[in-house]
């Protein structure tokens, strides 16, 4: 294998989750599964086009499934898969770097928890 066909497992994962509100999405998810709707309140300030195009990413990814349930109306939930919970430690190396390093506070985080 040439070196220009390594690829650096750092730059890989930012690829996928360094897109803006991308790992907001991950840290809701982390909680259990949620509806479009409840993501939407959660992320206070994120439009309906931008949650559906990181939702899809994020499936495509194979971070996320996408489940939709033969109601009326149709209820349509979203959950981290495998692949998608393998990224939780890195949410919360993320929320104690932020608690240490950063002044953010337990608090907040309980406040976006309890948003979602």
């Amino acid at each position: 294998m040439a070196d220009d066909d390594v690829v650096c497992g750092v730059c890989a994962t930012a690829d996928i989750i360094c897109s803006k509100w991308t790992v907001l999405v991950i840290r809701d998810l982390a909680d259990g599964r949620s509806r479009f709707c409840e993501l939407e309140r959660s992320l206070a300030g994120i439009s309906p086009r931008t949650l559906s195009l990181r939702l899809r990413a994020l499936e495509e990814e194979g971070i996320i499934e996408r489940r939709t349930y033969p109601e009326v109306p149709p209820r349509v939930e979203y959950a981290l898969t495998e692949k998608g919970r393998a990224l939780e430690p890195l949410i919360e190396d993320m929320r104690s770097y932020g608690r240490e390093w950063l002044g953010a506070c337990a608090t907040e985080d309980a406040a976006a928890t309890a948003a979602a």
